[in-house]
């Protein structure tokens, strides 16, 4: 049995713009996020999509993920499941830090974050393996409920590292290689036997539907 995902990260949101961590902090889209949205179920809804036919849409219970994913399910006359697994990290007290001010304000959490100890510690936050087991979790969860479907989720920048380091084989300490555009489609497969999971890459980062990319922004 398999599964194909579309993945795709919410849309631009004000603090993507701003350059500030998001994570659990439930920050809705922006003006530009919304005709991303909309645009992304443009292309989604089209019958000669080559992403076509979607039998389900999930995405993360925070506002810019399911704002960005709603359009699509209206298109295409589907439910919209909300799954807590594939919200973004829980960056505790760096939620709402920019980027930029991150190595002044707390430079030995700083530390934690460039280094990519799966095991270090974020105070109020999540560490990164238990981030990489919730996402995994939701993700094969999915893949066990929708056997030989396709399936959109739309989650967030961090979660997706996790998704294409799984799929591609990368571990979870390594820097990262890839992009995550906001209201990008990106696909995976799942298979499932009486081993378990095997996760396997398909494309990464097609933006062509949007009429504006934004910048590469974590969470």
């Amino acid at each position: 049995m398999s599964t194909e995902f579309l993945i795709v990260r919410h849309g631009e949101t004000p603090w993507n713009v701003e350059r500030r961590i998001q994570g659990w902090r439930d920050i809705d889209l922006n003006d530009n996020g919304r005709k991303q949205a909309a645009q992304l179920a443009q292309r989604l809804s089209q019958p000669d999509t080559p992403h076509a036919p979607l039998h389900a849409v999930y995405s993360s219970d925070l506002s810019r993920a399911r704002s960005t994913a709603q359009p699509v399910a209206e298109r295409l006359n589907l439910p919209l499941g909300l799954i807590q697994g594939v919200r973004e990290r829980n960056y505790g007290i760096l939620e709402g830090v920019p980027f930029d001010q991150m190595q002044q304000r707390y430079p030995d959490i700083a530390k934690i974050w460039q280094s990519r100890d799966p095991d270090g510690v974020i105070p109020e936050g999540e560490t990164l393996r238990e981030f990489h087991a919730r996402v995994t979790e939701a993700l094969e969860a999915l893949a066990a409920n929708h056997p030989q479907q396709r399936v959109l989720v739309v989650t967030h920048g961090g979660a997706m590292d996790i998704l294409w380091r799984i799929a591609s084989g990368e571990p979870i300490q390594t820097p990262r290689k890839v992009i995550m555009l906001n209201a990008s489609i990106n696909r995976i497969l799942i298979k499932s036997d009486a081993d378990g999971f095997k996760w396997s890459l398909l494309d990464w980062g097609d933006v062509s539907h949007l009429q504006k990319p934004a910048d590469d922004l974590v969470s």
